[in-house]
């Protein structure tokens, strides 16, 4: 059987359930991150007197031995402690000239301020000028890991920080990794960001560059400002060098602008600008290459992307996703963090709903800008639903409404087009009860459609009414019991459902296809209602629908083991889902009175191992119609490897399969890589290669990664269709300074790990 790993179920079926533990709660449905331990930030004593402070404007002092000179200059020593509002210091000898109101101390001097510490031989403070002078002081910001030493370190009357020939670092070694020098390093007041003039960036004790002058945070506040630059390689665009600035714009605007090099191509320009204004949000994306270097001709490149949600009062949300692109190969050639370089068409979408108590409505615009040499889509200019419901004092029924009014426009002139008028009326019982349910209902519904723009011969019809009722009656009962094994108690439950569905066949090959596609049947989808998205088939449906479910939970109702096993079984002498549509049809399908056994298994072996698994046989043609199996093996929230496999019979005329082994793990604290494997058995090749190593310390990180990946094909008829490779390979390289952007939390290898053209499929956890 093709469908190769299901013998991954057979193993771990074997293993003992007395290995089952309560999961780790920390990663479930979480990526993995790259286990780190952050710079230790030094925790200093606050340095106080042992007498109530004086609320008013001025100093206290404490100290072993006192004396005056010339009734002008009150000299301290031994343990001397001043205080002056929020400044504190701590030295062995101080003197004050109350007259000049000016401070000297000397000897082991601690200097706490509110946002700083500050070691130094010598400390001198006009009381006049209310600045502040320490010489050959080394100092600690607080709460942050930033220090450094300076000659002469110096405080105006606004808080401001002046270091003179001093250094910057947020590495706490002795000699550390990174550190700034500078011939003079201001630190605000607030903490918040820092600017240096003549400065050094040394890495490892290695001068990297020199800038003549720097502005950096050195808090989570946000600051204009350059961000970390990116290095790349690839076939496609050869060496590329990205080096984002940051635009604080104002406290609710802010902005990216990323120059993108690319030696083979040119210079790209990428912006992000985002607002937020009371309940509405949003963000507007341009990407623009004037010139593509690759190419003769002079046509600009570009993608752009605008966002937009928002809620008007209590009643009113409105959405909109709109993206348009220059070519189809934009996404295959250049790339974007906007979409999948694999995705066949792009969002042009706007929503405005209305919501009340009992109703809602919402008018919808809608298009799809297609990519390559894919079936056109419909336009929806517009689609105006309407939805409401009544509830009945019988028994918690309740009387429901939906219409629609939907108006198809072609992106081709040549193709038909309709006017789409929908409304249908239900009566619903819900009867639910812990150990069992029955939900029933009854609809009633019509279609009018005015298709024009018909093609001469062309089977559809201009006017076409089509009345169906439905009757649905889903029901299933809940048992379980207390079972014991191998002396761990646990709940065992066995949960049948039974659905009956009737609708009327109806021949609907007068109506065309506007936004209507074949749906699953999986497990959960052989007890939908309907075969098909969109109303332009509803099937015709005379069958009953069976499952089982068998469940096995832990003491903490935490799910060991799910088992579910389902099928349709048609009455009457044809199978009537397809309703007319040929491209779906399969005569062996169409009269058999059975569906494919649609299974799911989830098997939960301990806080580390997991497989889940399904799978659409037909047991008439002893195949599969499609199926996958994920197996998960993670350590903890670091360290996680997973091999799936997915299988399909039949993808636009062809078969599918393919396996894929996706791993993080972090070897320690500092070093963790990321690989991915995807492997094609029908065309015997490798779809997609990622391997990534990452180091990070407590104060910079450095992310290496090699790709090799296969380039959609889209068969597109554009002038930058040409792609002179099957597979793109290249090399990412990114430094990380920490501290120089405000953040000193890990960075983590999540980046890493959802960067591929298949993703990653978290686990599925079940709590009851």
């Amino acid at each position: 059987m093709p469908f190769r790993t299901l013998s991954f179920l057979v193993v771990f079926i074997l293993f003992s359930l007395t290995e089952t533990t309560q999961a780790n709660t920390d990663s479930r449905g979480q990526p993995p991150e790259a286990k780190i331990m952050l710079c230790p930030l030094p925790d200093f004593e606050t340095i106080s007197l042992d007498i109530p402070l004086s609320t008013a404007d001025n100093i206290q002092l404490s100290s072993k031995n006192t004396s005056i000179e010339r009734d002008q200059i009150a000299l301290f020593s031994g343990d001397v402690i001043m205080v002056d509002k929020d400044k504190k210091i701590m030295a062995d000898q101080l003197s004050f000239d109350r007259l000049k109101r000016r401070i000297e101390a000397i000897g082991n001097i601690h200097y706490q301020g509110k946002k700083i510490n500050i070691f130094a031989d010598k400390l001198s403070a006009d009381g006049v000028t209310r600045s502040t002078q320490m010489q050959f002081a080394s100092y600690q910001l607080d709460g942050n890991p930033g220090h450094g030493k300076a000659e002469v370190l110096s405080i105006n009357d606004q808080g401001i920080l002046k270091l003179t020939n001093s250094t910057y670092s947020t590495c706490h070694q002795k000699n550390p990794d990174w550190q700034i020098l500078a011939s003079e390093i201001n630190l605000a007041a607030s903490g918040d960001f820092g600017e240096a003039y003549h400065a050094k960036l040394k890495i490892l004790d290695v001068p990297v560059f020199y800038i003549p002058y720097i502005y950096f945070p050195i808090s989570n506040e946000r600051l204009s400002g350059f961000l970390y630059p990116e290095f790349t390689s690839s076939k496609k665009s050869g060496l590329e060098v990205s080096a984002p600035f940051y635009w604080n714009i104002a406290k609710n605007y802010d902005a990216t602008i990323t120059p993108r090099f690319m030696s083979s191509r040119g210079t790209q320009i990428k912006t992000e600008f985002r607002y937020l204004i009371g309940m509405q949000s949003g963000q507007f994306d341009l990407e623009y290459l004037d010139n593509d270097g690759k190419y003769k001709n002079n046509d600009s490149r570009y993608l752009a992307r605008f966002k937009h949600i928002g809620t008007f009062s209590e009643s009113f949300r409105a959405f909109v996703d709109y993206t348009t692109i220059s070519d189809d190969s934009y996404l295959v050639d250049i790339g974007s963090k906007q979409y999948n370089s694999n995705d066949a068409y792009l969002y042009q979408t706007a929503e405005l709903s209305y919501f009340a108590k009992q109703w809602q409505t919402t008018l919808k615009l809608q298009d799809f800008e297609v990519i390559g040499n894919n079936l056109p889509s419909y336009k929806t200019l517009p689609q105006i639903e309407f939805s409401a419901h009544q509830p009945l004092s019988f028994l918690s029924s309740q009387l429901s409404l939906y219409s629609e009014i939907s108006s198809f426009k072609s992106v081709e002139g040549d193709t038909e087009e309709a006017n789409r008028y929908h409304i249908e009326a239900a009566f619903t019982l819900p009867l639910v009860r812990p150990a069992w349910f029955l939900n029933s209902e009854f609809t009633l519904m019509h279609t009018f459609y005015q298709q024009n723009n018909l093609a001469v011969g062309s089977q559809l019809a201009e006017k076409v009414n089509r009345t169906l009722p439905k009757v649905r009656i889903h029901g299933g009962i809940n048992f379980d019991r207390e079972l014991r094994l191998f002396e761990n108690t646990y709940r065992h439950t066995f949960e049948p459902q039974l659905q009956f569905l009737y609708l009327p066949y109806k021949d609907q090959s007068s109506i065309g296809f506007y936004d209507t596609v074949n749906l699953q049947d999986d497990f959960h989808g052989i007890f939908r209602d309907t075969s098909y998205s969109g109303l332009d088939r509803i099937s015709g449906a005379n069958q009953f629908t069976w499952g089982l479910t068998s469940r096995i939970l832990s003491k903490e109702n935490l799910e060991i083991i799910r088992l579910s096993l389902g099928r349709i079984q048609y009455l009457g002498d044809n199978n009537l889902r397809l309703a007319n549509d040929p491209a779906l049809a399969d005569n062996e399908a169409q009269n058999s009175k059975k569906s494919s056994v649609a299974a799911d298994f989830f098997y939960r072996l301990n806080h580390q191992w997991q497989i889940s698994a399904d799978i659409q046989y037909n047991t008439i043609g002893d195949f599969t119609d499609k199926g996958q199996v994920n197996l998960d093996y993670m350590v903890n929230r670091y360290n996680l490897i997973q091999l799936n496999h997915r299988y399909t019979r039949n993808v636009s005329g062809d078969r599918l399969e393919q396996m894929s082994l996706l791993t993080s793990f972090a070897i320690n604290n500092n070093w963790a890589f990321v690989g991915r494997l995807t492997r094609d058995f029908q065309q015997n090749r490798n779809l997609e290669s990622y391997l990534g190593v990452q180091y990070e310390s407590c104060c910079w990180a450095i992310r290496i990664a090699g790709y090799r990946e296969i380039n959609p094909n889209l068969n597109t008829l554009s002038s930058v269709q040409n792609i002179s490779d099957e597979f793109d390979s290249g090399i990412n390289i990114k430094l990380i300074i920490k501290g120089l952007d405000g953040n000193q939390s890990a960075i983590g290898t999540q980046e890493m790990f959802k960067n591929s053209m298949f993703g990653y499929k978290q686990p599925y956890y079940l709590q009851n």
